[in-house]
């Protein structure tokens, strides 16, 4: 099996480095905006993004199916980042506009143009998480591009945490010193989509298709959803990611909340720290040390199994995040020290889940004779999105149902809830993931019987394919 060449990983990496800058703007800097800036209220921006990720999270099956049946004389996958990266940037730039409208004109406003730039996200997300099935049919070579994938992810995340409030600042400042946060906005992401766009053509130059369209037999919807009905495995690493993004997001809703509310400004080896500056750092190391634990995946895959340094990897989490609910305020160096840790288990988690769905999708197609890589990898994309709303939904129903109301003093009814939403109720989601991987069975013995069994059936199907020609 010929070796993918570092500078092809690092291409592969600069896709997510693209879709993620714009996801950590969706995830941290979105509601701030349309409430802040654009002028809508907090609670029909929640509605609007449940009903849009709703939608959004059956979009991408539907791009799934459509890429598979794509034949081009560049691959099935790699058009879609060509072609789709200028309209992902304008989009994602149109999103952060705030026209002056009428109340109901701003909510409409709103909910088109982020409803086409999940549409514009999923158009190229997909097809690009699919590329890496049909860039090499070799186990350890997916995970190793799936780690590259996320150290560009998280990557792309922390040059948003780090520089978008100071971008936002900077641009925003008109020539008579008044602030405008709206023209600080549009300059701040139309750079970002430049970036974003160029970077999408950059792994589309960057990339190679090994597994042809002739590789294997043409798919067929019906038959490929016949086919997914009865993958187990599928099954389990759809619960057991839906459980880890649950997880993820319960944590990311909550930091905010927790460090405003429960640890408030302490000081830290004889300095005083604001809550802003503590949650603001908390996110950036959560977000740093992730990128550690994605360094580590592949090796501890290779040591481990990818099953065994999954539910390591969880369960580390669930019983970090459970203890962070012990702790009292001024405990913000333990704190400090847990998220590392709870980082570096969580990020070595997130590759683990691309590289099984590609195991998963070569499963499909040695048990079943057909390949429907797209169709399997959409459902990892929905799955990221549906755990994100199911997480976002949960918060929200969790602080209102402990009595949350903002910028008060909160009873100990709603500190417990703050304390609990950030650390048991995160856990629980780590722990419920590792639940569903204990009846996964594709570990790397079986994986080397199909991956040996599907070489011989693509050289037999290609020979069948010339004989036809």
């Amino acid at each position: 099996m010929e070796k993918i060449s570092i500078k092809e990983k690092i291409a592969y990496g600069l896709g997510d480095f693209a879709s993620s800058m714009f996801w950590k703007l969706f995830s941290m800097f979105l509601m701030f905006f349309y409430t802040d800036v654009f002028g809508i209220s907090a609670a029909a921006v929640g509605t609007m993004f449940l009903v849009t990720r709703i939608w959004d999270s059956l979009n991408d099956p539907m791009m799934g199916i459509i890429a598979d049946r794509t034949h081009t004389k560049w691959g099935k996958f790699r058009p879609y980042l060509f072609f789709g990266a200028i309209p992902f940037g304008l989009i994602g730039f149109i999103t952060f506009l705030s026209p002056d409208l009428s109340e109901s004109g701003k909510l409409i406003y709103a909910y088109v143009t982020y409803t086409l730039m999940m549409m514009a996200y999923t158009a190229v997300n997909v097809p690009y998480s699919s590329l890496m099935g049909v860039m090499t049919n070799s186990s350890s070579e997916k995970t190793s591009l799936a780690s590259f994938r996320f150290i560009g992810a998280f990557s792309g995340g922390l040059l948003v945490a780090a520089t978008a409030n100071g971008m936002v600042s900077y641009f925003g400042k008109e020539a008579n010193g008044a602030d405008n946060m709206g023209l600080g906005f549009q300059w701040t992401i139309g750079i970002y989509a430049i970036l974003a766009a160029i970077l999408f053509v950059v792994t589309f130059l960057g990339t190679k298709e090994r597994l042809s369209v002739t590789s294997a037999p043409e798919s067929n919807l019906k038959l490929d959803l016949k086919d997914m009905a009865k993958n187990a495995p599928w099954f389990i690493m759809l619960g057991a990611s839906i459980s880890i993004l649950i997880f993820n997001s319960l944590r990311d809703g909550s930091i905010i909340y927790y460090f405003k509310y429960y640890v408030g400004d302490q000081t830290v080896f004889g300095t005083e720290f604001s809550y802003e500056t503590l949650s603001s750092s908390y996110m950036s190391i959560w977000i740093g040390t992730n990128i550690l634990g994605v360094l580590f995946a592949e090796p501890l895959a290779k040591k481990l199994g990818k099953k065994n340094a999954f539910q390591i990897s969880v369960l580390t989490s669930a019983v970090l995040s459970i203890a962070i609910f012990f702790l009292d305020p001024n405990q913000v160096i333990l704190l400090f020290l847990l998220n590392i840790l709870i980082g570096i288990s969580a990020g070595i988690v997130l590759p683990l889940i691309w590289s099984m769905y590609a195991d998963i999708a070569d499963y499909s197609e040695w048990k079943n004779g057909r390949r429907a890589t797209g169709l399997i990898f959409s459902s990892s994309s929905m799955s990221q999105k549906f755990g994100w709303t199911l997480g976002g939904a949960i918060t929200g129903w969790m602080l209102s149902g402990f009595g949350f109301e903002p910028n008060i003093v909160q009873t100990e009814q709603t500190l417990f809830g703050i304390k609990f939403i950030m650390s048991i109720a995160a856990g629980i989601g780590a722990l419920l993931a590792s639940v569903f991987l204990y009846f996964y069975s594709l570990d790397e013995k079986s994986m080397n019987q199909i991956e040996s069994e599907l070489a011989v059936m693509r050289t037999q199907h290609q020979q069948e394919h010339s004989h036809q020609d």
